[in-house]
């Protein structure tokens, strides 16, 4: 049996096929004395796996604190499932909507008002805004996961509310009937989207890249939504937890700012660290990754200092990209992918008889940016 202060880290698998998604569950402390942490909930299936998941391997239907990184639908929607059916201490989540009357003035409409400005934002993040009614009804307290918030033992590295409420939230920019019309052609293109996507696979052209030579940019973008991304940094036992979200490369440089003024050494102690989105080039950058990694080996030494895992679809011919796996490889990371698996970090916790994961392999192709 496990002894003194441990922890537990659960990949869960969202979607069926090249769909992915973050389903995350967090168990740590004493023997008979854990806490559990939900970090975002994939969608309603990947919800309920969630629930039967903390059943069944942590004993207990109390989860402490259920935080939803972002508001995006593959994060947001199985959250509602782990509110509906387990006894929830806390809801930790962004509130975008509280804020309309704040940023009305950085919309370029002069004909928008407060209401309506708020009603756009609830619209365009409805699997966020279900979720805050739910907790509403259930009578479970919400707190906004700002820079420097205590979740338990992890605290806030990413975003600073000012940067949220001032910059990222007007960036929330699309209105629902954008979406609607961007969301009709995705509709259309997914009848061929699998025999697309697999042209597409062959036709990739590859580029060589070796130990030395790192293919990242550092001007790459993603949506604001993904930036907002709640970064979570817990030290456990003396080891580290990074838990990123969909997070860029804005969020990663914000976090490392935040960390290096209060004296957090992240690299120093980093035993664990989610890959961002998946996987995806636009999220990471050299410079952002030396931050929060630290910097890249010398040498290729065979020798790993701490695991980062990585939601991958079943299915995904597209992630992670292999210029990101080889990054967080160069700074020591060991890469797993759940691809359709839950997999498991683990320290000082009983093994429940589970197998090791394979690694992936540091690769000298990547995807070519052409």
């Amino acid at each position: 049996m496990a002894q003194g202060i441990g922890y537990e880290i659960d990949f869960l698998p969202v979607g069926n096929g090249s769909r992915s998604g973050d389903a995350i569950a967090v168990r740590y402390g004493y023997p008979g004395s854990y806490k559990v942490m939900v970090y975002d909930g994939g969608t309603k299936e990947s919800g309920q796996a969630l629930v039967d998941h903390i059943k069944t391997y942590y004993g207990t239907t109390r989860v402490d604190y259920v935080v939803n990184s972002h508001p995006d639908g593959d994060h947001a929607s199985g959250l509602s499932v782990v509110l509906e059916q387990l006894e929830v201490g806390e809801l930790w989540m962004h509130q975008p909507w509280n804020y309309s009357a704040v940023i009305r003035d950085y919309f370029k409409d002069g004909r928008i008002t407060h209401n309506s400005l708020e009603e756009r934002l609830k619209e365009k993040m409805g699997a966020a805004h279900a979720l805050e009614k739910l907790a509403n009804e259930k009578g479970i307290p919400i707190f906004e996961p700002f820079q420097g918030s205590m979740i338990g033992d992890f605290e806030v590295m990413s975003p600073d509310k000012d940067w949220y409420v001032h910059e990222l939230i007007p960036e929330f920019s699309k209105s629902p009937e954008q979406k609607a019309r961007e969301e009709a052609s995705l509709s259309f293109a997914a009848s061929t989207m699998k025999s697309i996507t697999e042209m597409a696979r062959s036709a990739i052209e590859w580029v060589a890249e070796h130990w030395h030579i790192e293919s990242l940019r550092d001007s790459v973008e993603t949506s604001s939504e993904n930036e907002s991304s709640v970064i979570l940094y817990g030290v456990i036992d003396g080891r580290g937890i990074l838990l990123t979200g969909d997070v860029g490369v804005r969020g990663l440089h914000e976090a490392a700012d935040y960390a290096e003024a209060q004296g957090i050494s992240i690299p120093a102690g980093l035993k664990f660290s989610q890959i961002p989105h998946h996987g995806s080039r636009n999220n990471v950058s050299t410079t952002a990754l030396d931050r929060i990694l630290g910097p890249r080996k010398a040498v290729n030494d065979g020798v790993q200092s701490f695991s980062s895992f990585v939601s991958v679809g079943k299915e995904s011919t597209t992630h992670p990209r292999k210029a990101v796996t080889n990054a967080f490889i160069r700074r020591g990371g060991t890469v797993v992918e759940t691809r359709g698996e839950v997999k498991c970090h683990r320290h000082n916790m009983d093994s429940r008889g589970w197998g090791a994961a394979s690694p992936l392999p540091f690769s000298n192709e990547v995807e070519s940016w052409d």
